[in-house]
């Protein structure tokens, strides 16, 4: 399931534990991230590369800077 967060709604979030993704490609990330967030760039996330850096028991915030 998916929905949309506002920047409080995934503070609580990320609080309450979920992990922290970011999908903006990794030289982008190099430079400036959100602290304890992980890199799956979007242009090679597959369910694989998820599936190997995410704990599936937890919940999920992902964000980058455009409207996806």
């Amino acid at each position: 399931m998916s929905a949309r967060a506002d920047a409080p709604h995934a503070r609580s979030l990320i609080e309450e534990g979920a992990q922290l993704v970011d999908v903006l490609p990794a030289s982008i990330y190099d430079q400036e991230r959100l602290p304890g967030a992980i890199n799956l760039p979007l242009e090679k996330l597959d369910a694989d590369s998820a599936a190997s850096a995410l704990d599936p028991q937890r919940k999920v915030v992902v964000y980058c800077f455009d409207q996806h």
